[in-house]
């Protein structure tokens, strides 16, 4: 590329978009790339602080911030994700399905450790939705060695693509609603609404809804009930302190099943159990369900939905970021809640 005064630079074509900003009013392109310079455009130009331009010249061996963009795309993108064309030498990866957004932590760190390459993200783990924002790729100059970009590839070809999404799966899911208080009729249910709400995110398929007494056989019968219809998930509402009438976690561990963790490291939502009992996973979910709009179900969901196989660790590392504030207006998943230390 070739640097031109404004003025002599008329007749000649731009190699790159040129970006306006007005504080408070407006932040866009004014001038595309590929652009013809007009004799009426140089006071624009000067007036957007353009004393200077650059236009396109051939130069073996360099690429365009453009082309440089759309193939560092390729290279990094995964299952589930489209770039768009690049704005600005600037391209976007977007999501095609929702599900869970998966990082190469170590390998991305290599690739912006490349020289002049920037490859922004959001983090690992993260829920996200069709057409959603995933990551914006650039080069810093307006080129780049070509080699730089085939070292790029090179590494992404070896190690696979740095970012990909897991699609949510089609899971069956019975619910057992625990509590004398509830299957008396004493007092009205608040767990299946809440339920129910959660596992319409997912487009689960509901086997039902079962209310159960606090009693260790009634619960343990329930379980085996949805077993036998083939539950992949199957959730447990209320019973789960340490009190000697709250008999969720005794029922699941006579079910059979091995028990990952009974408590975990973040609030709302302290007194979780997760198990598995061969293919089916069983959760034990505390009252703060019922209370508060994020709790630790949140956190775990998508990863249960995305064919994920949690382990104890996944459970200890949640306690850095664990305490959620309770906001007036809850943004998550767009908060540090849950994120946790990454295993």
């Amino acid at each position: 590329m070739k640097k031109l005064r404004v003025e002599e630079a008329v007749g000649s074509k731009l190699c790159h978009d040129l970006t306006k900003v007005v504080p408070g009013e407006f932040k866009g392109i004014a001038f595309k790339r590929d652009h013809i310079i007009q004799a009426e455009d140089v006071e624009e130009l000067l007036s957007i602080g353009k004393e200077h331009v650059f236009v396109w010249e051939e130069n073996v061996g360099e690429i365009h911030e453009d082309e440089a963009a759309i193939r560092i795309a390729q290279a990094v993108m995964g299952e589930c994700m489209v770039h768009d064309q690049p704005q600005e030498g600037k391209t976007m990866l977007r999501a095609t399905s929702k599900g869970l957004f998966k990082v190469n932590s170590s390998l991305l760190q290599e690739v912006n450790s490349i020289e002049s390459v920037t490859v922004a993200s959001r983090p690992n783990n993260f829920m996200v939705e069709k057409g959603g924002k995933l990551v914006g790729a650039r080069i810093i100059p307006l080129v780049i060695k070509e080699e730089k970009i085939e070292e790029l590839e090179a590494i992404c070809h070896a190690r696979g693509p740095v970012f990909d999404i897991k699609p949510y799966k089609k899971l069956k899911v019975g619910v057992i609603i625990t509590g004398n208080e509830v299957f008396k009729g004493r007092i009205e249910d608040r767990f299946w609404p809440v339920i129910s709400d959660k596992m319409g995110y997912y487009e689960a398929e509901i086997l039902g809804h079962i209310y159960c007494p606090d009693d260790l056989d009634e619960l343990q019968s329930s379980i085996s009930f949805y077993l036998t219809k083939g539950a992949d998930l199957i959730i447990l509402t209320g019973g789960m302190s340490i009190d000697p009438d709250d008999l969720t976690p005794s029922a699941i561990r006579n079910s059979g099943a091995e028990v990952i963790t009974y408590g975990a490291p973040i609030q709302p939502g302290n007194m979780f159990l997760l198990a598995y009992l061969g293919n089916t996973t069983l959760m034990g979910v505390p009252g703060a369900a019922i209370f508060c709009k994020t709790t630790v179900l949140d956190v775990v969901l998508p990863k249960v939905f995305a064919g994920e196989k949690l382990i104890k660790q996944d459970f200890t590392n949640m306690g850095e970021g664990g305490l959620c504030l309770n906001c007036k207006v809850c943004k998550y998943p767009i908060c540090y809640f849950g994120r946790g230390v990454e295993r």
